[in-house]
């Protein structure tokens, strides 16, 4: 539960007499919020009503996940991904705990500084700890293109061969391999990295996505026989818990009962609460530990800019993570603004679309929807997130819980608690609330995104 420090918090009695006369002794505005935003996400998020307050996902049993990060342990010269980590990838999965954990033990680690090159065994697995690693390749009709671009926490197989460059580390970056040469020990091993690199290929028994095959027959004619199934489920489905926000509003009875001729003292102190009830409630959807959707964008789904700031080519590279019906992209006005100039800059400013009476940039008919909850480091980074929303659509959904005691909008409630022997009457005001990702191709998240570079363009 997050508590919120009343808006009247320290006020004295005479401070907030004068404050409400104010309001009743000439022709005034309501009370103006400077902290309020038109908070998009919440308006743009479908939300579903969770009435025992947990929400279960239930979904098909994942054998071999390609969406989960990697845990490392040991020091600089003994790190190595964990035993638990490898057994999730492709090739890993059916080879015994002893098997993984011999394996984990002969990774090798290497610490290269910004524009180091590195070249290691054609055919080994790399994973990157921190930092960020490309690979050029050339084409055979010899055009130099990006062919590996990782980022912490993602893995490929590396190419070393006429037609593939050096790997070459875009800052201070620390990487693990796995040479096959290795295969010379651990038979196995051959076979587990040619299932890695046959990513659109999965294994027998596993869609391209991780998750237990489902068994049917193409026929034309005669009477094959029919194969068996059955969707297996998972046996400990994600589950979300509803988050609280609450604070207790106190009014003096004299301020509601002498000061209210033109505007409801009691409802204008409640707007305003609720008002920052419900910035809060976005900053949580974006930013909360435990279901905060910056937080909740799986590892694979997870992409860097390529130069710094965000370019066309690095929301397209969202767009190819969540290409299944993409929604909106979801930035700081900051983030918004340095695309803008991006796009201009290449001769393909982004055109508007109106919705709900305001216009927003676009980019490939997607709109750059702008939430100031997103932070910006104190060095100008930020990131962006591309969502797909919706239930039907396996999507991010919001969730809350309705028809509670004195709501006056859905999921917030307004309870009177009682009256002092002060004449101070309390109000308890509280939201429940979550967020929920079905599926991990449902949001994907640009990171590095510098806000500050600007360009002069010639008069």
């Amino acid at each position: 539960m997050t508590e919120i420090q009343p808006t009247s918090a320290g006020a004295s009695a005479l401070d907030r007499n004068l404050s409400a006369r104010q309001l009743s002794t000439a022709h005034v505005t309501r009370v103006q919020n400077l902290e309020r935003t038109p908070r998009w996400l919440h308006r743009l998020l479908p939300w579903v009503n969770v009435g025992g307050g947990v929400f279960r996902v239930n979904r098909r049993r994942i054998v071999s996940s390609r969406f989960t990060g990697v845990v490392f342990s040991g020091n600089d010269r003994t790190l190595a991904p964990t035993p638990e980590s490898l057994s999730l990838f492709p090739g890993f999965a059916g080879q015994t705990p002893e098997d993984i954990q011999a394996v984990s033990k002969v990774f090798k680690s290497h610490k290269l500084a910004a524009g180091k090159e590195l070249s290691i065994d054609d055919g080994s697995l790399l994973i990157v700890v921190n930092g960020q690693i490309q690979q050029n390749a050339t084409t055979p009709e010899g055009r130099q293109i990006r062919h590996l671009f990782l980022a912490a926490g993602q893995s490929g197989i590396v190419r070393h061969d006429a037609h593939h460059g050096p790997l070459v580390a875009t800052g201070d970056t620390t990487i693990v391999t796995l040479s096959p040469a290795l295969a010379e020990h651990y038979p196995w091993l051959s076979g587990a990295l040619d299932q890695i690199d046959q990513q659109g290929e999965p294994a027998v028994g596993v869609n391209q996505y991780g998750e237990a095959a489902i068994q049917v027959l193409s026929s034309v004619d005669g009477e094959p026989k029919l194969p068996t199934t059955f969707v297996d489920y998972q046996d400990h489905p994600r589950e979300y818990y509803l988050h609280s926000l609450q604070t207790v509003l106190r009014t003096h009875t004299r301020i509601t009962d002498l000061y209210s001729n033109e505007f409801d003292q009691l409802r204008e102190q409640v707007r305003v609460v609720i008002d920052v009830i419900r910035e809060r409630e976005e900053w949580e959807l974006l930013n909360n530990p435990e279901f905060g959707l910056l937080r909740e964008t799986a590892i694979a789904q997870r992409v860097p800019t390529r130069s710094g700031p965000p370019t066309p080519d690095d929301l397209d590279e969202l767009l190819t993570r969540v290409w299944k019906k993409p929604g909106f992209f979801l930035a700081h006005p900051k983030a918004i603004a340095a695309f803008g100039r991006e796009a201009t800059r290449r001769g393909v400013p982004p055109p508007t679309v109106t919705l709900f009476g305001s216009p927003f940039l676009t980019w490939r008919g997607i709109p750059l929807v702008p939430s100031d909850k997103i932070p910006v480091s104190e060095f100008g980074e930020t990131s962006i997130l591309l969502l797909r929303v919706g239930e039907e659509e396996q999507g991010v959904i919001g969730l809350h819980n309705t028809g509670i005691t004195g709501e006056v909008e859905p999921g917030l409630s307004v309870r009177y608690s009682g009256t002092d022997q002060f004449s101070v009457a309390s109000h308890l005001i509280t939201r429940y609330f979550s967020a929920a990702v079905l599926v991990e191709d449902a949001i994907a998240r640009l990171d590095n995104v510098l806000i500050g570079n600007y360009y002069d363009y010639a008069p």
